[in-house]
């Protein structure tokens, strides 16, 4: 007989019960929002047992849903062994707490809020990624701290010894001193991080570095986008919020332009008002970007009102009038009477695979021409001297026709408009002008 017994050491997935409530207020029927309820807790390990859902008007100020689903639901999380019920709308923290005395422990009440922080803060990799997500977690639990002392308040109703300096109060109100400090410490660290970013943007900014922002629905294939159009190897994989951090890459166009594309945070429908706070200077790459390809999965049935929620997030973030390319990614996976009828509402998007790589030499051409749209020609002379400025040339402009000369580099190019305010002193007759 063998001495020890093995086990199996694999983490075990939480059991999980979602609900949802059908309020008649959103695009979205509860079905479907419940489906991407579901994949989030997948995508956070959980074992999803049971959906229950519940017709309303509004919420029920108590507990949210109705004493008798209340009841229904202890029963289910008896029956199933739930450890964790995760709603679908945000609970408010009274709520919450009735919903747990309710249930009992160790059984775990939490809304899609505090799913999203969740799989944030697994998916987090750089430092300002890690901070923005704590700051989101502890501004969504301060409102939330309670009961954690509630035994000191026990021994205050009892009289005698140490029952005369209100225990229970003091500590709850120490811990959410605690957690404001942390809290402005956070952003106090985040400002720092900001400025450092935007003093990186402003020298992209000045050297005249025209600047593309990625953005979606999450899982829309913006990374794998990134990765296929410059090379690079950023993280990407099938699963909700893969890249939280922002990435930003040169491209090389073929007319020899350089501009750079960011990979940013992918949205998604009810995305936490907090979330959208916290990650402000990561947003602001897709606010300070010259054009944003807007990619979406051509291939889920819910790209329309996918789509719709990304330009809702860019509209509350100040982001909604800078121009826009729409890029149907993942063509791969849907057949040709599809396509046919993504392209019919959408005309003007680019059409593309990033994983097989299909379409995209369409797409790059869309951006040089919409890098150069409002360019002027003019014909330059640059004196040897001017090294840095034969690089900006060569790198910003669409050069056309160029040659060396005794005085230095003639050449007639196609160049933006801060790049021709540049090159103004410098402008001279082409050849065989009179």
């Amino acid at each position: 007989m063998a001495r020890f017994r093995p086990h199996d050491t694999a983490p075990v997935p939480e059991r999980a019960i979602l609900v949802g409530v059908e309020l008649g207020r959103s695009e979205w029927t509860l079905e479907e929002s419940l489906a991407e309820l579901a994949r989030l807790a997948e995508t956070d390990g959980a074992e999803v047992v049971m959906t229950l859902t519940q017709r309303l008007d509004a919420p029920v100020p108590k507990t949210f849903i109705g004493s008798g689903k209340v009841e229904e639901l202890c029963s289910y999380v008896r029956n199933l062994r739930a450890d964790v019920v995760i709603f679908d709308d945000e609970l408010t923290p009274s709520q919450q707490a009735n919903l747990e005395r309710a249930v009992g422990e160790p059984v775990k009440i939490i809304d899609r809020t505090a799913l999203i922080l969740d799989i944030f803060g697994v998916h987090a990799r750089t430092r300002e990624g890690r901070l923005q997500v704590q700051l989101a977690q502890l501004q969504y639990v301060l409102p939330r701290l309670r009961g954690m002392w509630s035994h000191l308040v026990g021994e205050q109703t009892r009289g005698g010894i140490g029952s005369r300096f209100g225990q229970g109060e003091s500590q709850l109100e120490v811990d959410r001193r605690l957690v404001r400090a942390r809290i402005s410490t956070l952003r106090r660290e985040l400002e720092r991080l900001e400025r450092r970013r935007g003093v990186q943007s402003k020298a992209r900014w000045d050297s005249g570095t025209w600047r593309v922002a990625l953005v979606g629905y999450t899982n829309a294939g913006k990374s794998t986008l990134l990765n296929r159009l410059t090379g690079s190897d950023v993280y990407a994989r099938d699963e909700l919020f893969a890249t939280l951090d922002p990435t930003t890459r040169a491209l090389t166009l073929e007319e020899g332009r350089r501009v750079t594309l960011t990979d940013t945070v992918g949205f998604i429908q009810k995305l936490p008002t907090m979330l959208v706070e916290s990650f402000k200077s990561t947003l602001a790459e897709v606010r300070a970007a010259d054009l944003i390809l807007l990619v979406a999965d051509v291939s889920d049935p819910h790209r329309e009102l996918q789509m719709r929620a990304v330009r809702s997030v860019l509209a509350e973030i100040g982001a909604s009038d800078i121009r826009t390319v729409e890029v149907l990614n993942k063509c791969d996976l849907v057949d040709e009477a599809q396509l046919r009828d993504a392209l019919a509402a959408h005309p003007d998007a680019e059409v593309v695979s990033a994983r097989e790589g299909r379409g995209l030499r369409g797409l790059l051409y869309r951006v040089a021409r919409e890098a150069s749209e409002g360019s002027v020609s003019l014909t330059v002379l640059v004196p040897y001297e001017k090294g840095l400025l034969m690089k900006m040339v060569h790198e910003r402009c669409q050069v056309m026709r160029e040659r060396y000369v005794q005085d230095g580099l003639l050449a007639t190019v196609r160049a933006d408009a801060r790049m021709a305010a540049t090159l103004a002193p410098y402008t001279t007759k082409a050849e065989g002008e009179a």
